[in-house]
C-alpha cells in the first residue's frame, strides 16, 4: 500500500480501532483524529499491507 493509500484511508483505520477499543481508551483515538496522517508516512513510504497500516496507527496511538 502506497503511502497516499495511508492517508485516504487513515479514518477508516482510527473508526476501526475506535470499534474494539475499551473506553479508557478513546482519548487515545481522540489524539490520533488530531494527527495529520501526512505527518505520520512519507509520500515514499510503501506498507506492505492493511494490516501494517492499522499496525502503524495502532502504535502510534500505543505511545500517545
Amino acid at each position: 500500500m502506497y503511502a497516499i493509500e495511508f492517508v485516504i484511508r487513515y479514518p477508516d483505520y482510527i473508526s476501526q480501532l475506535e470499534a474494539v477499543v475499551k473506553p479508557e481508551h478513546l482519548p487515545a483515538i481522540e489524539k490520533l483524529r488530531a494527527l495529520d496522517p501526512n505527518d505520520i508516512v512519507r509520500p515514499e513510504h510503501y506498507l506492505n499491507s492493511k494490516a501494517g497500516a492499522v499496525d502503524v496507527v495502532f502504535l502510534i496511538a500505543k505511545y500517545q
